[in-house]
């Protein structure tokens, strides 16, 4: 007996060690005033961010913070800050560790019976579980898929902030040109009183002229408050997209060096435009993954028609008498074969097919449509440039000539002033649609479509890899 409990002494001790550390239970507690405070502090002269653009650059980045914030500098300030991204890195987390569990193999059972009543009666089981059919590795394989989808929801995710900030960007700068016009316009609508108030007074014109004029200065100065709230608004609207304050973006200045040339629709064809909506867009290619996971998993249930097996030697001790075994135990597929849960994975496999197939169709017509919309907008901002050029370079270039030789007076190149900002405005509006259609284009095939903006949209990139960690930190 003497021995047998020591047998049970040394199993006891000896099993736990076998396996890897415990884990202990770390409180993360969430305190709404810390994290609303730490939020209000963040701005773009951070060292965690310097060093995150720089990474993601492979240049360093001096002065910093730069001068001048471009489209490419504030995506990765986006993608560095965004709680949209923190929670895809959680995400990708959870599938990663959903991996080590697929991989998991089942822990061995140690059974021990004492004799009651009589002490002289002990028995001690020790099996081991044994997977048939590779079911462990169609579990691996499924959750590997699932990680890779998961890394592309994350670069979906990250695509998404740069879509986001980019309409910004857009929309606050289009805003401050459209303000910059109307002060212009104020400018030339004071002088045109001016000079209507001298010809008054002269007795030239009648006052309904004179009171006209004002009427259309009043306007401007109203359209001037309208564009300063309309600035401060996609002010506020940039500095939400890229995860910070409105103070974080003070005293900054933007640039966005081919705003005013966006890309000619002859450079843009048609079947790469289709090609790379189809192959390479990212939902896409996460619909693949989720599809092939869900083949993994159909293919598991299948194998699970097959029982597993769990061996083990065995002890009884009864009277000074060592009894050993040999135990060998299976389900016995009398009653069922999983038919339920293989019927459902094979139903499972058809949705995943189902959602490819609509979001393959999905992604061409969205291409498509976007293409012949942004080459109608192109025409359309070709035809206001035209137009500005003509008045500018011609019409207003010979009115100025005539009034500096005497043959106009300024109130005629006052009036043709009036003109060009008016076109100079059509344009601004007709440079804004296409730069918004070049936007829904670029999200149809979700890559930048310009020359000088570029962006970290692989699943490996270390930026998508790294950014949400380090912003926590």
């Amino acid at each position: 007996m003497n021995s047998t409990f020591a047998l049970f002494l040394c199993i006891v001790t000896v099993l736990p060690l076998t396996g890897c550390a415990i884990e202990r239970y770390r409180a993360a507690a969430i305190v709404p005033a810390e994290t609303a405070t730490s939020f209000e502090s963040r701005n773009l002269s951070d060292a965690g961010l310097h060093s995150f653009v720089e990474k993601s650059l492979g240049q360093p980045m001096s002065p910093w913070p730069p001068k001048l914030w471009d489209l490419q500098t504030l995506s990765l300030t986006g993608l560095y800050f965004s709680p949209e991204m923190q929670a895809g890195r959680a995400r990708l987390a959870e599938a990663a560790a959903a991996i080590v569990t697929a991989g998991a193999r089942p822990n061995p059972v140690f059974d021990l019976s004492p004799g009651v009543p009589s002490p002289y009666l002990l028995t001690l089981d020790f099996a081991v579980p044994l997977e048939t059919k590779g079911k462990r590795g169609y579990r691996i394989r499924s959750a590997r898929n699932l990680e890779q989808a998961a890394r592309f929801d994350l670069a979906d995710s990250a695509w998404k902030v740069h879509s986001g900030v980019r309409r910004a960007l857009l929309d606050h700068l289009l805003a401050s040109r459209s303000l910059e016009l109307f002060r212009s316009e104020e400018q030339t609508r004071t002088e045109q009183v001016r000079l209507l108030q001298e010809r008054f007074v002269a007795g030239d014109i009648p006052r309904p002229e004179l009171d006209l004029a004002r009427i259309e200065l009043s306007k401007t100065h109203l359209s001037i408050s309208a564009a300063e709230g309309q600035v401060a608004g996609t002010k506020a609207a940039l500095a939400a997209a890229l995860g910070i304050s409105v103070a974080g973006l003070e005293a900054l200045d933007f640039a966005w060096s081919d705003l005013d040339s966006p890309p000619n629709v002859r450079s843009l064809s048609l079947q790469e435009i289709r090609r790379d909506a189809v192959l390479d867009r990212l939902d896409i290619r996460r619909s693949l993954a989720q599809y092939a996971a869900a083949e993994a998993d159909l293919q598991l249930e299948i194998a699970k028609q097959y029982p597993d097996v769990q061996i083990g030697p065995g002890y009884t001790f009864e009277e000074r008498n060592n009894f050993f075994t040999l135990g060998l135990s299976i389900t016995l597929p009398l009653f069922n074969r999983n038919q339920g849960p293989i019927a459902g994975a094979e139903a499972r496999r058809k949705e995943a097919a189902a959602t490819f197939l609509q979001k393959q169709a999905q992604v061409i017509g969205d291409s498509e449509r976007a293409l012949a919309v942004y080459s109608a907008a192109l025409n359309e901002l070709s035809e206001a440039d035209q137009s500005l050029r003509q008045l500018q370079d011609t019409q207003l270039r010979m009115t100025q000539l005539a009034v500096e030789v005497g043959e106009e007076d300024r109130l005629t190149l006052n009036g043709m002033q009036l003109e060009s900002a008016a076109v100079a405005r059509a344009r601004l509006d007709a440079l804004g649609r296409a730069q918004i259609a070049l936007g829904d284009l670029e999200d149809a095939v979700q890559r930048p479509l310009t020359p000088s903006d570029s962006f970290p949209l692989s699943p490996e990139s270390p930026a998508l890899s790294n950014a949400a960690t380090e912003a926590g930190r």
